[in-house]
């Protein structure tokens, strides 16, 4: 296969290539079939688990695709490059490799970045018996981010709104109250919820039957897209802030790590993400997390993008003229459909696999 080929044109394409490529390979396959929904062509959902290496490695290597479904098209294309390019033959001994793919597979075939409940996966790992996090400034915007109507005077006067606010208070504060993660607008943007979703407690229990007991390194990548140049793939430190986890994934990974907590990332500081679940089932255990997060189009595109699904699901007609518009552009600014930006991709992931293994490894 080329590398293009390690892509897919939607979810069920993804799914097929990733456990027929994971099967020649010799992988263990797993699936989990979410109860909860169906897929965009009324197709059952499934997050499938490929695990290559001995069941008690004392290291594991994991990757996730599909945490914001519409970017599963990347992430699963890396993960199917991993087995087609024979990538595993590197892994040190006493390693095994546990592949999640598409673990947010509503939002993957429904080319959404959220879940079936609307919810942002990456920012729904909270402890709910606690007060959940404010973000006073998504209040501010959220009116504006989805207007009443799509078009027309209604969203001219939304869009100069934002325009005002970014221009009084700088385009940076205005990405961190739309992305931050918000608690209080089921309907809006980077939702975190109220309760675990499916997705969550999904991957909790993959941790909890692919990991054994005599785990003591665990390095995981999560594959995401939207932000950042074109094609470039940035490593994002998004572990939770105890010590010595930043500092070991620069030592892993390079200087070119960026953390979102002290600004050097295209990020805004979040919380809530997927590697808050390693500090609770994986006590004693040293983890190395960051995201790949590859440019696609430039910001303000993406920015419409999400607005457009979001207003599409609440308001719209998803089956309209407008609707399949509003669905091609989610798709664009998510995934970028060309061999140069697969190539981009794959090289990248290749690369930061190799890293990987070298630090599990010392």
């Amino acid at each position: 296969m080329s590398v293009e080929t390690y892509f897919s044109a939607d979810y069920n394409e993804a799914r097929e290539k990733f456990r027929a490529s994971a099967k020649a390979a010799g992988a263990r396959l797993t699936a989990y079939e979410n109860p909860n929904a169906k897929g965009a062509g009324g197709e059952m959902l499934s997050t499938d688990v490929a695990v290559i290496g001995p069941d008690d490695a004392e290291n594991v290597y994991l990757t996730i695709s599909g945490t914001h479904g519409a970017e599963g098209f990347c992430g699963s294309g890396a993960q199917i490059g991993h087995f087609e390019d024979n990538l595993f033959d590197a892994m040190p001994p006493r390693t095994k490799a546990v592949m999640i793919h598409a673990i947010n597979p509503y939002g993957f075939s429904w080319i959404r970045r959220v879940t079936e409940d609307n919810v942002d996966l990456n920012r729904n790992f909270q402890d709910f018996s606690k007060p959940l996090p404010q973000n006073k400034p998504y209040e501010d915007v959220h009116d504006w981010l989805i207007p009443d109507h799509w078009e027309g005077q209604g969203r001219a006067a939304a869009d100069q709104a934002i325009a005002e606010y970014r221009q009084k208070n700088g385009p940076f504060a205005f990405q961190a109250a739309m992305t931050g993660g918000q608690y209080t607008r089921p309907d809006g943007l980077f939702f975190g919820g109220t309760r675990p979703t499916w997705s969550n407690d999904t991957f909790r229990r993959i941790l909890k039957e692919h990991l054994s007991p005599r785990t003591k390194k665990l390095c995981s990548i999560d594959f995401h897209t939207g932000l950042g140049p074109m094609g470039y793939g940035e490593p994002i430190f998004v572990g939770p802030e105890l010590p010595g986890y930043y500092d070991r994934a620069k030592a892993w990974f390079g200087p070119e790590v960026t953390n979102p907590n002290d600004g050097s990332s295209s990020s805004a500081r979040v919380t809530g993400t997927v590697p808050e679940a390693f500090t609770v089932l994986t006590p004693g255990v040293e983890v190395t997390a960051i995201a790949l997060e590859y440019g696609t189009v430039p910001m303000e595109e993406v920015t419409e993008a999400l607005r457009g699904d979001h207003w599409l699901h609440a308001k719209g007609d998803p089956n309209s003229e407008l609707g399949r518009q509003i669905k091609k552009k989610i798709r664009d600014a998510f995934y970028v459909d060309t061999p140069a930006w697969k190539a981009a991709v794959f090289g990248r992931a290749a690369d930061f696999a190799l890293r990987a293994f070298r630090g599990l490894a010392g």
